[in-house]
């Protein structure tokens, strides 16, 4: 018996741009010590972890070290899996129950997929610590701090671009990572973002959406709007459509599966 593992670039329409997240869609539970080494093996931001129920999939997701409570790009590499190989029909919701963050669905709209996902408030910190702010390296216009992240704001688009972080110092936080943002100066996008999470063993993410659970709810209140089209500046970068909605924020974008392939009996 083998069991079979995706690798898909989330919150893009082209291989190799993007966030790429490893899908190992399994018949049964498999433990915790099993599910990280796999994840650290695929060497990816995450790996998610399906398991069928009668009403969706249980869902995890694993960093190369860490379990993860939110996962929005591995979240949506899923339910392309699923679709595309046919264990969901393509005009059916993916549901997903998760530990932290309850009830997560997926669902095909207007060539995309949108993902409905829990908002994550943003806390004013009026003096956020000077070992974080000199790890990235910015004077930000806002600090704040999510659950498990720091928050800033910065001037523009250009800072956002040009941050350089001291990877080694920003691991010394109490918190996982750093969310920076800005408003965006590029033709048809409302706001930039870069997220450096070396607390969960990823010194930058590609593509987060977990990170605009947040991002979005702060930018409806500071642009009086409820929908943007976001871009994460990083090396691959990719792009995010977000709609806030109350306490929820639907994330939509499109996905590419770039790997097909199988753990070996003697891994599993």
């Amino acid at each position: 018996m083998r069991q079979a593992i995706t690798q898909v670039d989330a919150f893009t329409d082209e291989p190799f741009k993007g966030n790429p997240a490893g899908v190992c869609v399994l018949t049964a539970a498999r433990t915790e010590e099993w599910m990280q080494a796999v994840a650290r093996e695929m060497n990816l931001a995450e790996t998610a972890f399906l398991v069928p129920q009668a009403d969706g999939y249980d869902l995890r997701w694993f960093t190369p070290t860490v379990e993860v409570p939110l996962c929005g790009h591995a979240t949506l590499a899923s339910a392309h899996v699923l679709w595309e190989t046919g264990q969901l029909p393509l005009d059916a919701q993916a549901r997903f129950h998760t530990r932290c963050s309850g009830v997560l669905i997926a669902q095909r709209r207007d060539g995309l997929i949108e993902l409905d996902l829990p908002a994550m408030p943003v806390t004013e910190v009026a003096s956020p610590p000077a070992l974080v702010v000199d790890a990235l390296g910015i004077e930000p216009v806002f600090s704040g701090r999510t659950r498990d992240e720091y928050f800033f704001e910065v001037q523009d688009e250009a800072t956002v671009r040009r941050v350089n972080p001291n990877i080694s110092l920003l691991k010394q936080a109490d918190l996982r990572g750093a969310i920076v943002t800005a408003r965006a100066s590029s033709d048809g996008y409302d706001f930039v973002s870069r997220f450096f999470a070396p607390g969960a063993g990823i010194d930058e993410d590609p593509v987060t959406g977990a990170a605009h659970c947040a991002l979005g709810p702060y930018w409806q209140a500071r642009l009086k709007r409820d929908e943007f089209t976001a871009y994460q500046a990083s090396a691959r970068g990719g792009t995010v459509r977000v709609r806030v909605v109350g306490e929820r924020v639907y994330l939509s974008g499109h996905a590419v599966t770039v790997i097909r392939g199988e753990l070996d009996e003697r891994a599993l």
